[in-house]
């Protein structure tokens, strides 16, 4: 195995440009007041990433994966992201283990 170093300084800027945008966006957040609908607004974020992430699943695979979808979408509107995405791991094991998927 050699060292690339163009693929290795490939990685390393793409890793300090995510390390920036996550540290920038933390810091700035302390300089901009936030009202109601524009917190509401940013607290939605991560369950639309989530959905959009485990949708593709819902549609392209058999029951216990859409069905393990659909908990962890109904979760994510009350629950923490985590306990939201242990939630849907725990029903498609379940039914698999039953023999739906």
């Amino acid at each position: 195995m050699t060292l690339d170093l163009q693929t290795l300084f490939a990685i390393l800027a793409m890793a300090a440009a995510t390390i920036l945008t996550r540290v920038s966006g933390l810091f700035l957040l302390r300089y901009v007041s936030l009202d109601r609908g524009r917190r509401k607004a940013i607290e939605s974020i991560p369950p639309a990433v989530l959905m959009a992430v485990v949708a593709p699943t819902a549609f392209a695979t058999g029951i216990a994966e859409s069905a393990a979808c659909a908990v962890t979408a109904l979760a994510a509107l009350r629950l923490p992201m985590l306990v939201s995405v242990a939630a849907g791991v725990f029903c498609v094991a379940v039914l698999r283990a039953i023999g739906l998927g």
